[in-house]
């Protein structure tokens, strides 16, 4: 059991930290928001199930509340954090932002005097 709560939670992290990177190399407003939303749904999700996991070990009826609360706010992350994630999109959309387009290799070399 300690080992699987071990590698949920390892996992969690790992996925955090792929975030990340997502954020800092991406390009844009939308590719960031992207990596962000996907990294922090399943990363925390991962946390909270080896938490809940974790809380089983000594199976009183307290315990299993507290971890089925923890699945609970699980679920909730899952349906919310993409529901903002989408609301916060067509806000930037709606607000003009501009999605990032690759230029050509051309119009690079025009640039440049």
């Amino acid at each position: 059991m300690n080992l699987i709560v071990g590698v949920l939670i390892v996992l969690g992290i790992l996925i955090f930290a792929i975030g990340i990177v997502g954020i800092l190399r991406l390009p844009d407003f939308y590719s960031r928001l992207h990596a962000a939303g996907k990294s922090d749904s399943l990363g925390s999700i991962l946390i909270i199930c080896g938490f809940a996991l974790y809380n089983l070990h000594d199976p009183s009826l307290t315990n299993v509340l507290v971890s089925l609360k923890m699945v609970f706010i699980a679920m909730f992350i899952f349906l919310a954090s993409p529901t903002a994630t989408h609301a916060i999109v067509d806000t930037a959309l709606i607000l003009g932002a501009e999605p990032w387009k690759k230029e050509k290799k051309e119009k690079k070399e025009k640039k440049r005097p």
